[in-house]
């Protein structure tokens, strides 16, 4: 069942987004060569606290940490832990909060120093992918659009693998909700968007096959040949005329741009 907000509800889920998004940004300014994932996990949650909120993936079902942290072959739901980052390395930061019982979640990729070209260029892609899918998320159009256009872009024009085992979702009361958001899809297929509808979009893009498995932990999604995979997310209110994008990554952006440890993720569209 598809819960419609008003417009009093999305202003919360907006709330806890933009908590989400000061959370992100917070870790933008740190992430470096030398941290690990358990230093920024402390930080996002000190940030969420301290804005008034909880973190939304502590204890959801079990895991363990504030953040979502996936580094390079990983692409969602890895456990922060002490191992520290390198130059190289892609590191997804999924997070989420709660704040007056509504959920915020939203989702960037960091590329740490010296980062192939072919794998800045997937992130890049990647993460406009994002802006086209959001740009399908108004009143009238259906799901099937946003996942066709984000397939599309990823997989005909630029042949990455698009995963297909996870997806985006309706956020609320709970962190997901109906509907599926599957960043694959059929031109006017799937579950109609009407105003109201407040969903997460975020496209997992792979640079070789869409294949992945799970490891032992019962979290960590890994690629199955082992490539680098990206993630970006938004949380969106469908509108009239354009979607509401109600998470901000301006913040996180300028973060990256001002820290030297961090290559600018660049977004055309």
């Amino acid at each position: 069942m598809i819960h419609y907000k008003s417009e009093e509800e999305i202003e919360l889920i907006r709330q806890s987004c933009l908590i989400v998004s000061a959370a992100l940004a917070r870790v933008a300014e740190m992430i470096r060569p030398g941290v690990t994932g358990l230093e920024i996990d402390v930080a996002a949650e000190e940030v969420i606290r301290d804005m008034g909120a909880v973190p939304g993936f502590k204890g959801h079902h079990g895991f363990p940490a504030t953040l979502c942290i996936s580094r390079n072959e990983c692409v969602v739901h890895g456990i922060p832990n002490e191992i520290p980052f390198e130059d190289g390395d892609i590191v997804s930061v999924d997070c989420g909060s709660i704040k007056e019982e509504f959920y915020g979640d939203s989702a960037f990729t960091f590329a740490l120093g010296d980062v192939k070209d072919e794998v800045l260029r997937l992130l890049e892609v990647t993460n406009e992918s994002l802006y086209l899918g959001i740009a399908q998320a108004v009143d009238g159009k259906r799901i099937g659009d946003i996942g066709f256009a984000i397939q599309a872009y990823c997989e005909r024009e630029h042949h990455y693998g698009v995963v297909r085992e996870l997806v985006g979702h309706g956020v609320g009361k709970n962190l997901h909700e109906a509907p599926e958001v599957p960043n694959y899809g059929r031109r006017g297929s799937g579950t109609k968007l009407k105003e109201g509808m407040v969903i997460a979009i975020e496209p997992m893009v792979n640079l070789g096959v869409r294949q992945v498995m799970q490891t032992n932990d019962g979290w960590t999604i890994l690629t199955k040949d082992r490539q680098p995979s990206a993630h970006y997310e938004h949380t969106v209110a469908i509108g009239k005329e354009a979607a509401d994008i109600l998470s901000d990554h301006s913040g996180i952006q300028i973060a990256v741009k001002n820290n030297p440890n961090l290559k600018e993720i660049l977004k055309k569209n």
